[in-house]
């Protein structure tokens, strides 16, 4: 059975997950309306930029992250400055290291799902004297929402499994900043391998839902 630390471990991650994906879902919402419709020359750079951890090794993400957060980078000066302390083995770093590493699978379907949109919906909505924000509340977001949820079921998911970011922005700090990856971890090195099964297990649950309910057409459907 599940102890009191993998108990914790549990709603460290759901909790996690879920204020990440908020927060992505807020701020790559604008990044990728602007990915799908700009022509200008800096797309290509914003677009690597956002997707650059899909291929850079979670270590090296974690390890720049945690020069930059510590005490001698900009960002640790500058969030020492301002009271907040510093944000590496907390729960605001974990957030913020979350954001960065599950970025793309938030953002590249909703960028998709608006350039699937195309300009005539958006033309037809200014030729009804529809403020461009108005247009893209009532037209585009309506119409992107496959695009929402695969990108807060990916976004989601992928924050479920980190595994390296976390542990060199977070470490391993029971209650604190282990998540459900360090847990399993911690029981494989001590050889409990059969807590290690209930959480994997549940792990595989999940990732298999994840998995069913991406390629599921019911939802999928625009209308």
């Amino acid at each position: 059975m599940l102890s009191t630390d993998d108990l914790a471990a549990v709603w460290l991650t759901v909790k996690l997950a879920g204020l990440t994906t908020v927060l992505l879902l807020a701020l790559g919402t604008p990044v990728a309306w602007w990915l799908a419709r700009t022509p200008s020359k800096l797309k290509g750079l914003v677009g690597s930029v956002v997707t650059l951890p899909l291929v850079l090794p979670p270590a090296v993400l974690g390890f720049y992250l945690l020069v930059l957060m510590g005490p001698q980078g900009p960002v640790g000066r500058l969030t020492q400055a301002l009271g907040l302390g510093l944000l590496p083995f907390t729960f605001a770093g974990l957030v913020v290291a979350s954001c960065l590493y599950s970025m793309p699978f938030v953002v590249q379907p909703l960028q998709q799902a608006f350039a699937a949109i195309g300009r005539a919906p958006m033309e037809a909505a200014a030729t009804l004297r529809a403020s461009p924000l108005d247009a893209f509340f009532t037209v585009a977001l309506p119409l992107a929402r496959p695009g929402f949820i695969t990108a807060a079921v990916l976004g989601f998911a992928h924050t479920v499994g980190e595994f390296g970011v976390v542990l060199m922005i977070g470490g391993n700090i029971p209650g604190k900043t282990q998540v459900l990856s360090m847990a399993i971890y911690n029981h494989v090195e001590a050889m409990e391998y059969t807590n290690a099964h209930w959480l994997a297990g549940g792990m595989l649950v999940f990732s298999f839902a994840v998995l069913l309910l991406l390629n599921s057409r019911g939802w999928n459907r625009r209308g």
